[in-house]
């Protein structure tokens, strides 16, 4: 009576405890369930996957941003805007005045640089905060998708950055604007704007819309009560510069680009601060 050799079932090499009797259709080598990834031919293995997707090039925007489909970053803002007027309202109830803790005043400025972005999320009356909110929601649905979440976070911020450190440098401690409060999110709202610009000059597309809007928000700044035009300007030409660099970028390098120009945004800011703030103490 002869005797057949009992043939060993092949096994997966990520988990050779288990018999696998499918094989990848790239590379041939046996793959259990779990490490089976369904193809429309057949299944591949993970590993297999995993190399094909490292060798594919990353699906970017025209402006160089990870595709998003969403705004989570404007929600986001929004969200927190919401929430903090809402706790200033409780608060204000207690007598604790929030905004005399957090919004920007020249005179604390540097004892307290928290107060120089953290004035951006606080609102005087419910208009001011329903007016930066619309703007807000309608910009960020725009340049959320184009610019990619960080870069449109990155312009936001340091715009609000920017127009804070504007009101800084040209206030006096002479003038009563030294110790003005100031709250808002309208230089970060002026940086979306200038970087609406930007993007539709650099897709060609028709400006007309976003330069009235400009002037008729300009003319309201300078001619209105209680408008802090030095804190729109601050936060207009901070988005519009960091957005060219963003828009401008060589293709093969906006990666770079964009970090470079965000850091040094920052940076420049944070020295221009510094530097005013020797000019206002003085030698010794």
């Amino acid at each position: 009576m002869s005797q057949q050799p009992v043939s060993t079932p092949p096994v997966c090499p990520r988990h050779p405890q288990t018999a696998a009797y499918v094989r990848c259709q790239r590379c041939g080598r046996p793959v259990c369930p779990e490490c089976q990834v369904p193809s429309p031919v057949g299944v591949h293995c993970v590993d297999c996957v995993r190399t094909s997707q490292a060798g594919r090039r990353r699906v970017r925007t025209v402006l160089g941003g990870r595709p998003t489909s969403g705004t989570a970053v404007t929600n986001m803002l929004i969200l927190a805007c919401v929430v903090v007027y809402i706790a200033q309202f409780l608060l204000q109830t207690a007598s604790i005045p929030l905004d005399r803790l957090l919004g920007f005043v020249p005179a604390a400025a540097l004892e307290e640089p928290w107060r120089f972005l953290s004035t951006a999320f606080l609102h005087g009356p419910p208009l001011h905060l329903a007016f930066n909110m619309w703007a807000l929601w309608v910009l960020g649905s725009v340049l959320e998708p184009l610019l990619g979440r960080w870069r449109f976070l990155a312009v936001y911020l340091l715009s609000a950055l920017g127009g804070s450190v504007m009101i800084y440098l040209l206030a006096s401690p002479a003038s009563q604007d030294w110790v003005t409060l100031t709250v808002g999110a309208s230089g970060a709202v002026f940086g979306l704007f200038a970087t609406t610009f930007v993007v539709q000059r650099r897709l060609g597309r028709d400006t007309s819309q976003i330069v009235g809007l400009l002037v008729l928000n300009a003319v309201i700044s300078l001619l209105g009560a209680n408008i802090s035009w030095q804190g729109h300007l601050g936060g207009l030409l901070t988005g519009g510069l960091l957005a060219a660099v963003f828009a401008w970028a060589p293709r093969d390098r906006r990666s770079l680009y964009g970090v470079v120009a965000t850091v040094g945004a920052a940076v420049v800011l944070v020295a221009l601060v510094l530097v005013r703030s020797l000019l206002v103490q003085g030698p010794g």
